[in-house]
């Protein structure tokens, strides 16, 4: 869920709920305090807004009081001058927080109350009542005052008139009750919905950021293997999957170049090696000459043509290393050009030819394409590729009657170039891996095969590079062939590597 959904939804429940909740609390409320007030005041509130208006329940209080004390006016007025019987019936006022007072004419002949001057100033005059048990006056003055009046006549026609005083602010403090108990279930009410909205958008925002900045201090300390656990439908989660991502990234991109790293030791540490043994001869032989040990003009010769040779190997290393720099940072200068497949295989295996045969390696070539088969290709690259691949099959060469085979054949769309040894192969457990950069079928090392250990892997990437593809068969101590693809030359649909 998104955080601007969950801010729509926060602030509609921290509206609606609170409100449902504090009716329901009212009516809750009200519920027991009219149980509560039937029960000590035995006045049944039919509603909840009998309870609100709480005049209304103060004048039903007396109002069984009032309807008995005018039927008593009624039948018998002279009961309202008997001090005793107004005495007696004013003591059953008093747990209802009234008294009586009465007056005949002008003169007040009975008061129950005490230090009432106030009230006694403010009583109406005979005929300003209509006697009716449901209505009362309230004085507006500091005490709270209700006063119901009764006019009546005594029995020697003068004028009489009851008043049943109740004092508000003393009875029925389940009225007041009700209004203090719903402010404090809405407080509370409101405080607990903000509580929980507040816990609920802190727990779904802190808390993943807290992991977020967790992972991000680890990540700036290098460790790239600490997982973020931060999900979901929402930014935050959205941006934890990206961070994690992230992460990922990080880490590929360090390990690949601890990889590189690695490699570049092994390639320094192979290139090394491997140069130490022709310096070593080239230095021997160097030194046989300087001191007249090649005393003859055929061991001379002999000594000149392996200087020559170490020089060679030398020389092929340090352009493995050039062409692997070239490779690792992707810029292997191509000069693409139109070439015709018969004339350069033709120069190639001649030039090969002159090596193999200096070697007693015999070679044998077959051209099965057209004469007029055209490729596009880099004839310095490619160049590179056959020699590359040659000079293993030399390397690797170990049979008293070495033999090399090169064959072109037109396959559709491609070119296809196959180069047959009868070396030692390769095991079947090495084949997949023998164009990965380093990878030897033999970790033993010897100065007789040596090798930087990236010569197939830049003959991959230059048949790559030319839009081709590559692979080899092999059987141990039998041979092994490459193969080679490349697309050919059309008019109609002229496809040129990009350099």
């Amino acid at each position: 869920m998104k955080i601007k959904t969950k801010l729509i939804i926060s602030f509609f429940i921290i509206i609606i709920v609170p409100v449902l909740l504090a009716v329901l609390s009212f009516f809750s409320i009200m519920k027991v305090q009219l149980n509560a007030i039937e029960r000590n005041y035995g006045i049944e509130a039919e509603d909840a807004f009998a309870v609100i208006n709480s005049m209304q329940l103060i004048i039903r209080y007396t109002e069984s009081d009032f309807e008995e004390l005018q039927e008593t006016a009624q039948e018998s007025p002279s009961s309202l001058e008997d001090e005793e019987y107004l005495d007696s019936y004013n003591s059953t006022l008093i747990d209802k927080s009234s008294y009586l007072i009465v007056r005949k004419g002008a003169d007040i002949i009975y008061n129950g109350g005490t230090d009432n001057d106030g009230v006694l100033d403010s009583l109406m005059s005979f005929g300003s009542s209509a006697g009716d048990p449901s209505v009362g006056r309230y004085l507006d003055s500091d005490e709270e005052i209700l006063v119901k009046q009764l006019d009546f006549y005594f029995d020697d026609e003068s004028e009489g008139s009851l008043f049943l005083i109740t004092d508000t602010s003393l009875i029925i403090p389940e009225v007041r009750q009700i209004m203090r108990s719903v402010l404090v279930v809405v407080l509370l009410i409101l405080l607990l919905t903000a509580a929980v909205l507040i816990f609920w958008v802190y727990r779904s925002i802190y808390f993943p950021i807290k992991k977020l900045q967790a992972a991000a201090e680890n990540i700036k300390e290098g460790n790239f293997d600490y997982t973020t656990d931060v999900s979901g439908q929402d930014e935050i989660g959205q941006l934890g999957v990206t961070f994690e991502q992230m992460r990922k990234q990080l880490k590929a991109n360090a390990d690949e170049k601890l990889e590189g790293e690695k490699e570049n030791r092994v390639l320094i540490s192979n290139i090394a090696h491997d140069l130490r043994t022709p310096i070593t001869s080239v230095k021997g032989y160097a030194e046989g000459i300087m001191d007249g040990v090649a005393n003859t003009p055929e061991k001379l010769d002999r000594y000149v043509r392996t200087i020559y040779n170490k020089s060679c190997e030398m020389n092929t290393l340090i352009n493995e290393l050039i062409i692997y720099s070239k490779i690792d940072t992707n810029r292997i200068p191509y000069n693409f050009s139109k070439i015709n497949v018969a004339e350069y295989f033709k120069d190639c295996v001649e030039e090969l030819g002159l090596d193999l045969e200096v070697r007693g390696i015999a070679l044998s070539y077959f051209n099965y394409a057209a004469e007029d088969v055209i490729i596009i290709a880099d004839p310095e690259q490619l160049k590179r590729v056959l020699h590359n691949i040659v000079g293993n099959s030399i390397k690797y060469m170990n049979k008293p009657s070495g033999y090399v085979g090169i064959r072109i054949k037109d396959v559709g769309d491609f070119v296809q170039v196959e180069i047959e040894d009868n070396g030692k192969g390769i095991p079947q457990k090495d084949l997949p891996y023998i164009f990965d950069r380093f990878y030897r079928t033999d970790e033993s090392r010897n100065s007789k095969t040596g090798g930087s250990g990236i010569g197939l892997s830049i003959v991959r990437k230059i048949i790559e590079d030319h839009g081709g593809k590559i692979w080899a068969t092999s059987k141990e101590n039998v041979g092994t062939i490459m193969y080679f693809v490349i697309r050919k030359y059309q008019e109609n649909l002229q496809e040129v590597p990009n350099e």
